[in-house]
């Protein structure tokens, strides 16, 4: 070889990435390679918005627990209703959400009910109060009712011993609400996954701190403590670790000591310090992944003793963009979830010409919007480099655009992922 040649490595500015992982690969390969924590704890009902249920629940009464009525009206016997004409029914008293009409209904007679009111025994059908006649202690019912109508039977909504909530559920608002109903004051979740995480670089100083020569503060770290605070996990803050054999070892160590899952930013791109991967491969198994996605392109992914290990990007953007594209789902499956609520994708239309050329996937920041019902359109946020977090800031979204993607022209339908409040 000439002195006059350079050979050149694979780098983030090559249009084609022949060999790079694919975004879909890591991701299945990630959720593969990680198991759910098992130890549980039992919290209050109220405690227990957003964790992920540890066994199934189920109905210990039925819902409602008692036949009642879904409407304001009269209770009679279906037998009793007028073929034809109108017939007058005695009523001899009501029964009242909480205080039911205790006595039996007697043939011909129509109790007055309350909506959530129990039926009065004897009674299988409610007529409306706006569609009757009422005179003193005399009702006048007409033709045209069905037998049983507005009635809500006893276990019509959960029966006794069915099974209401499986285990591996993450709590709504709404769950919280049924189990309440149900009379549960605790249930029984998964613990809370443990995160530790820290950035690595002696460039690298904390906020309120003097900057010094080519020093810049670490806005990774936060932005990762925001979006593990979104995740409801258990975090870790390690600070910032100097570039230093034995500070890393030391760091690694003890997170892998006490978490579940191990975040750094930074240290583990080409050219960067050798010691970061060599203390990575010694204490652990990993891989040092390119993948064929913008921004982003390096990822480490692996496990130090029970802890699996993500190894993301050192510029801020790339950090938000691994995260949510692989942390994430990792982190859910970790707690427990079986299902995890999915991020969904649109198509909306782009008004601005979007800059891309073939060979990666992209993720690049977008502002969605809503132009009419079931309509989209999106607009780049701005500047789309790794290292410009605003931009980020000022996004909504994600425009996906497929590696074999080249420029888009505005007006064209594209692939949107939103991820306010998710992130």
């Amino acid at each position: 070889m000439k002195d006059t040649e350079i050979t050149h490595q694979p780098s983030c500015e090559d249009e084609l990435n022949i060999g790079l992982l694919s975004v879909a690969e890591a991701q299945a390969r990630i959720l593969d390679g990680v198991t759910a924590v098992t130890e549980t704890e039992t919290l209050p009902v109220r405690a227990a918005l957003g964790r992920v249920l540890a066994e199934d629940v189920s109905s210990p009464i039925d819902v409602p627990s008692h036949t009642n009525s879904a409407m304001d009206g009269y209770a009679v016997r279906a037998a009793d209703l007028p073929a034809d004409g109108v017939a007058e029914f005695p009523v001899p008293g009501t029964s009242w959400a909480g205080r039911p009409w205790l006595t039996p209904i007697e043939p011909g007679q129509a109790v007055q009910i309350m909506t959530g009111g129990m039926m009065p025994e004897g009674a299988d059908t409610v007529i409306m109060q706006e569609q009757v006649e009422r005179e003193g202690d005399t009702v006048r019912i007409g033709t045209g009712h069905k037998p049983g109508q507005n009635v809500r039977a006893a276990g019509e909504d959960v029966a006794t011993g069915a099974t209401v909530f499986t285990a591996g559920k993450r709590l709504t608002s709404a769950d919280i609400g049924v189990l309440a109903s149900l009379g549960f004051a605790e249930v029984s979740v998964y613990r809370r996954p443990r995160v530790a995480f820290f950035s690595t670089g002696d460039e690298l100083r904390g906020v309120g701190e003097p900057l010094g020569p080519g020093e810049i503060y670490d806005s990774n770290r936060y932005t990762l403590f925001a979006m593990l605070k979104r995740l409801d996990v258990e975090i870790n803050d390690l600070g910032v670790v100097r570039d230093q054999r034995e500070l890393i070892k030391q760091a690694f160590r003890e997170a892998a000591a006490s978490a579940d899952a191990i975040i750094t930013s930074g240290g583990v791109s080409v050219g960067e310090a050798d010691f970061v991967k060599e203390t990575l491969e010694a204490l652990g198994s990993m891989s040092f992944w390119k993948i064929a996605m913008k921004p982003g392109r390096p990822v480490t992914y692996g496990h130090i003793d029970n802890a699996v290990f993500f190894g993301l990007p050192g510029n801020p953007v790339s950090v938000m963009v691994t995260f949510f594209q692989f942390v994430r789902a990792a982190l859910l499956r970790m707690s427990g979830e079986v299902n995890p609520q999915p991020v969904y994708t649109v198509f909306a239309r782009t008004t601005t010409a979007l800059r891309k050329r073939p060979g990666r996937y992209e993720f690049q920041r977008g502002v969605l919007q809503q132009s009419a019902p079931g309509e989209f359109t999106v607009r780049s946020a701005g500047a789309q480099g790794s290292g410009i977090l605003r931009s980020m800031s000022e996004a909504n979204c994600f425009i996906m655009l497929e590696p074999d993607q080249a420029g888009i022209e505005a007006g064209q339908p594209v692939l949107v992922q939103p991820f306010q409040n998710l992130i």
